[in-house]
């Protein structure tokens, strides 16, 4: 065996050029998408010509999986999970996965209840408490 750990991600052990990776929520890659297939219908003069299959697909799928429509809540959640110090693949499976108990978001990402990090279940609770609110008033 090796002198490296063997990757974790409940006990955030993820690898350092993952820890360091920036990570976007499905909601996030679909207003992306949503800009470029739009920019590309301008571009283009053909009518018929299309994108690829791909990209068709690849936005289909981000924004059937996005709980976030509005671009002004997409960018709330992301700094409101930003404010919990969470890493960011944490900060993306939980605005993916939009836990609705405290039990839920631990199941989902053991990790931000690792020792030695401020994540104590009312913080959870008041987090999730946030992230409902964007969802109720979107």
């Amino acid at each position: 065996m090796s002198g490296e750990e063997e990757e974790n991600a409940a006990e955030l052990k993820i690898g350092e050029e993952f820890l360091k990776a920036k990570c976007l929520m499905n909601c996030e890659v679909a207003l992306i998408l949503e800009h470029k297939y739009e920019q590309l219908q301008q571009m283009s003069e053909d009518p018929m010509n299309q994108v690829s299959q791909v990209f068709e697909k690849s936005l289909q799928y981000v924004k059937r999986f996005s709980r976030y429509k509005n671009p002004d809540a997409v960018r709330q959640v992301r700094e409101i999970l930003s404010r919990y110090q969470l890493a960011e693949f944490e900060l993306c499976v939980l605005g993916n996965l939009c836990p609705e108990t405290v039990e839920e978001a631990i199941a989902m990402v053991p990790s931000i209840k690792t020792k030695g990090r401020a994540h104590d279940d009312d913080a959870i609770e008041r987090m999730l408490n946030d992230l409902s609110l964007i969802k109720k008033f979107e």
